[in-house]
């Protein structure tokens, strides 16, 4: 990390105006910084409890490494916080396991001259890495290690016809839409390094493969599968099955209705705890199911939790779960037991934000990723009685002496009654009596909600925008979760009604704080939080001075019918289609409401979007580039449903920054200059280098 910084200081003096934060102050975040943030991806505690293995997301230094997506590099920690690295540099590890004996490491990455991921594995006491497994012309896309460590489950797709790349040379490249689709097949072997590429026999499994773990005697698998590849069959037909090993077999499979998270087995085999949703029209797999094994009985655990279930992790010796659910803008880690409907609380709410358990061998220690306000995604461990926190890594020790602005959750009452919140973040430097601009960032879904820790990427303003004077608010508008299913639902089958609403009165409650100043209010936000910021330009456009879409929502009727989750559009957002009620979808589009356009619109899109075709921007820009309203469009060529590689994140940070500045600080009229200093920071770190 250090290494970047020092190289893009020309680049910085040389931006020609172009960043508005004062680069001189080094305690205060820069862009560059946000970019080069590394952060905890996956954290495994070994069996002994004493260390944790975990993979750290870095991205590629911008103006000199090749586009790519970021690098996963592997590391351990000790219970003392003394960090060792293991495999780093260009390289990406992930799906960690630790061997049963804790010996070893397993890892999936593509090493050497690899062309497919493979299964390797790195001795716990130091050592090289060593394949342990691949499977011929195909991926491992997944795998799960049995208790006793003899065996092995995978999941890969079949290897490719040799002849398909014959004939793609020579033109034979048509597609035929959501057909000739492959499945992820599953596989059992033994566990034992080979030099041979292997080609196992797939188990007899019609459906698509996406998920396996085994019974703690080996005797079953527990198996996730949908119907088809496609995502939306992903989103909304998962389904869970208990798997004979011996005759391949499905046992026993747990009737559920909507969207399907995660499952694991009871460490006795009787019980299987379940992520899902209460019903089909459900927006998120929030829900703590148990199932019995021997019945494929179903209840809810947690009925009428007023909150959201994220993950959970079965104790090894006795039938007891610890989970995390997300309540509000908070997290909690519980324990709870079959029978029980009420739980302990492990963790309480405001310690940090919590994700992804991992139990030691005799449950005495918890590893687990945090964070909070003041850093990202880093090493947790809970030991003890009282399960005392201890954090273990610091992915990005310069964080440590930079200066964080106020930030807290807020909630008042909307004129009809609900209870409304989210996460304000006040100005650096901010005094009471001043009134700041705002932007309010909104985030997608809208099944998602924002947590009271880390808050800031390339997208979403949070410290970067309060060191640079904003006000930064993150609304978790009706709709949202982290509040029970009842309000996760208010807003379908009302798109862009209630729910976009609430984001004026949040705005105005934030005025009424004496904080923000009223004509000085920018609204940005990606794919559902980009229609917020579309809708905002157009219908709202009164209440906001400048806006950035991205990947965004614009025309509803069209939006159905080239989005790869249509299903999941109509069950748990829309409740209708749009040929039963065509003008209604209409008025609930941007597009209709373009010509009353007052707000600078800027609009971004990744080129290759699935989910939210690049068409919808290029729609709402032809509606007000032609009846002259000011709006800029930029494409992201190579990204999808959000920009994932550095270079692309940077690009984009710069642009919103300069959009609001121009418009919120500078009271611009004409659009800001299209170029970014690219340029000249790019000579200025070669003439470093």
């Amino acid at each position: 990390m250090k290494r970047q910084l020092n190289t893009v200081k020309h680049a910085i003096a040389l931006s020609l105006g172009l960043f508005s934060f004062t680069a001189a102050a080094s305690n205060h975040l820069t862009a560059e910084e946000v970019i080069g943030l590394q952060q905890v991806a996956q954290a495994q505690v070994s069996p002994s409890g004493d260390n944790v293995a975990f993979t750290r997301y870095v991205p590629r230094e911008i103006y000199k490494e090749e586009n790519g997506l970021h690098w996963a590099e592997l590391h351990l920690v000790d219970d003392k916080g003394v960090e060792r690295p293991y495999i780093t540099g260009q390289v990406t590890i992930s799906n960690i396991q630790w061997s049963v004996d804790g010996s070893l490491i397993y890892f999936l990455a593509k090493m050497g001259e690899d062309k497919h991921t493979a299964l390797y594995q790195i001795p716990f006491n130091g050592g090289q890495a060593q394949k342990t497994l691949e499977l011929k012309e195909t991926d491992v896309a997944n795998y799960a290690l049995s208790s006793d460590g003899k065996q092995i489950a995978l999941i890969a797709k079949p290897a490719k016809d040799k002849s398909v790349k014959e004939l793609k040379k020579l033109g034979f490249m048509a597609e035929v839409y959501e057909e000739n689709l492959t499945n992820k097949q599953l596989f059992v072997v033994d566990l034992a390094v080979s030099d041979k590429s292997l080609t196992p026999v797939a188990w007899n499994i019609e459906d698509y493969v996406s998920d396996v773990q085994w019974s703690a005697n080996g005797e079953q698998l527990l198996v996730k599968t949908q119907p088809t590849a496609l995502i939306d069959d992903k989103y909304m037909k998962s389904q869970w099955h208990l798997v004979d090993v011996a005759n391949q077999k499905v046992t026993t499979s747990f009737i559920t209705e909507g969207k399907l998270g995660d499952a694991e087995l009871s460490h006795d085999g009787k019980y299987v705890a379940i992520l899902g949703a209460e019903d089909k029209h459900d927006p998120a797999a929030g829900r703590l199911y148990l199932a019995e094994t021997k019945t494929g009985k179903i209840s809810e655990w947690l009925p009428n939790h007023l909150g959201h279930v994220s993950d959970f992790e079965w104790k090894n010796d006795k039938n007891e779960l610890y989970f995390i659910t997300n309540i509000d803008t908070d997290s909690v880690v519980g324990l709870i037991k079959p029978g029980k409907t009420d739980y302990k609380t492990v963790v309480k709410p405001g310690k940090f934000i919590a994700s992804q358990l991992s139990l030691s061998d005799s449950d005495k220690t918890i590893a687990l990723r945090a964070n909070t306000a003041k850093h990202p995604n880093e090493v947790y461990m809970l030991r003890g009685s009282k399960h005392k926190a201890t954090r273990l890594s610091n992915s990005n020790t310069w964080l440590d002496d930079k200066q964080f602005a106020k930030q807290e959750s807020i909630s008042f009452k909307a004129k009809d009654g609900v209870e409304i919140g989210g996460v304000l973040i006040y100005p650096l430097d901010y005094k009471e009596g001043q009134r700041y601009p705002l932007i309010m960032s909104v985030h997608g879904g809208p099944e998602s909600h924002d947590k009271d820790g880390w808050l800031t990427n390339y997208s979403r303003p949070g410290q970067l925008g309060a060191t640079q004077g904003y006000a930064v608010f993150y609304p978790n508008y009706r709709g949202s979760t982290g509040k029970g299913v009842d309000y996760s639902k208010l807003g379908q089958n009302d798109y862009a009604g209630k729910e976009f609403d609430d984001l004026v009165e949040f705005k105005d409650h934030l005025v009424d704080m004496g904080l923000v100043d009223t004509n000085k209010v920018g609204i940005t936000g990606g794919s559902y939080g980009g229609y917020a910021s579309a809708w905002a330009a157009t219908k709202l456009t009164k209440h906001f001075a400048a806006s950035v879409m991205f990947v965004g929502v614009t025309n509803q009727l069209s939006k159905f019918g080239t989005t790869d989750i249509s299903n999941e559009m109509h069950l748990v957002h829309a409740r209708s289609y749009p040929w039963d009620k065509w003008q209604w979808y209409l008025e609930r589009s941007p597009i209709y409401w373009a010509g009353q356009s007052e707000t600078p619109l800027l609009i971004m899109h990744g080129k290759d979007d699935p989910r939210v075709h690049p068409a919808q921007s290029m729609e709402l820009y032809r509606y007000m580039k032609v009846q002259g309203k000011t709006v800029r469009l930029v494409y992201y060529p190579g990204e999808g449903h959000g920009n994932r590689k550095a270079a692309a994140q940077y690009d984009y940070h710069l642009r919103l920054m300069r959009w609001m500045d121009h418009y919120l600080k500078n009271d611009g009229k004409e659009m800001p200059a299209n170029e970014l200093a690219h340029k000249a920071n790019l000579e200025a770190v070669k003439k470093e280098d």
